[in-house]
């Protein structure tokens, strides 16, 4: 059975066909339109194109960096505006003649990585991704829990956990709420915390960081003011999985985005975590992820079940 998945992002659409075996056998990227029909249209020629190569057809499974409400049936709050408020399964299903399956993407990421990616086997799997923003996904044996409103594992828009008080009231999230972990964790979150330390060091003339890399090259220079910065990036993040832990307690955590690509954090969250866990014990795995950008995809098309 060949399984298809869609990962439709603001700027692009990829399709991945797997296998019986999990292996791709057609790979596709092509620009997302801009509005709501066009993007129906790119997504039915990419699985059209998709089975007349390989002579089959197949399951269609879509990522999207929004929710399908249980409630109303409609996408909503996708930042690719213009499939908000449509029935995109029901839709894309009329188009192309089957059910489509249509899951938010950080759970398909979640779901990639608990098929057959670095927590594979594992039965309770909570997939993270810190990159521009914020987003988890939850896989349970083999399938995402996307909860009944819809909106499992969202735990960036909760506060981060047990705040200092020179963090509390210092941040807003777009969600409309302050101190969201996402404002923290994600690799924005890090480069404000680091760009602010800077203008407050009034010693120092450098121009602000753009991007966590930078800040990652001055830590691996033994820069102060980046290395302060990082003790406070890995401790908040083991501050916001210890919640995780001590509600789902996962069999395993995997990180996804570009700040997971940040080695030195893996060596330094087991014995934070173990802090801040109750009971003071955690071996929780936390790994970075098998399939980097291609999970999403790979997650999409494993929405049907081996």
């Amino acid at each position: 059975m060949i399984r298809m998945g869609i990962d439709l992002g603001g700027t692009k659409i990829e399709l991945v066909a797997l296998n019986n075996e999990g292996n791709e056998v057609v790979r596709k990227r092509i620009n997302t339109p801009r509005d709501y029909q066009g993007t129906l249209n790119a997504i039915v020629d990419l699985v059209n194109e998709a089975e007349s190569t390989l002579g089959e057809k197949g399951s269609v499974g879509v990522g999207i960096p929004g929710v399908i409400s249980p409630y109303s049936g409609l996408v909503k709050n996708a930042n690719s505006t213009w499939i908000n408020g449509h029935p995109l399964d029901v839709h894309l299903g009329e188009l192309l003649g089957r059910e489509v399956r249509v899951a938010n993407d950080a759970n398909c990421f979640a779901l990639s990585e608990a098929v057959d990616g670095a927590a594979a086997g594992k039965s309770v799997v909570f997939g993270v991704i810190i990159g521009t923003g914020c987003g988890a996904g939850v896989a349970i044996n083999g399938k995402v829990h996307a909860g009944g409103n819809g909106i499992g594992g969202e735990w960036g828009h909760n506060p981060l956990p047990w705040m200092t008080k020179e963090e509390f009231n210092t941040t807003r999230c777009f969600c409309g709420n302050p101190d969201c972990i996402e404002t923290f964790i994600s690799g924005t979150g890090f480069v404000r915390d680091y760009n602010e330390a800077l203008s407050r060091a009034a010693s120092v003339q450098r121009v602000p960081a753009k991007s966590g890399s930078e800040i990652m090259s001055l830590v691996d220079g033994g820069d102060e003011i980046a290395l302060a910065a990082f003790e406070r990036y890995v401790d908040r993040l083991a501050r916001s999985l210890a919640h995780v832990i001590n509600l789902l307690d996962p069999d395993a955590i995997v990180l996804g985005g570009g700040m997971s690509n940040v080695e030195a954090i893996y060596p330094r969250l087991p014995a934070l975590l173990s802090h801040y866990v109750v009971g003071r014990e955690c071996r929780t795995p936390v790994v970075q992820n098998l399939y980097g950008c291609s999970s999403g995809v790979r997650g999409a098309a494993w929405l049907w079940e081996k």
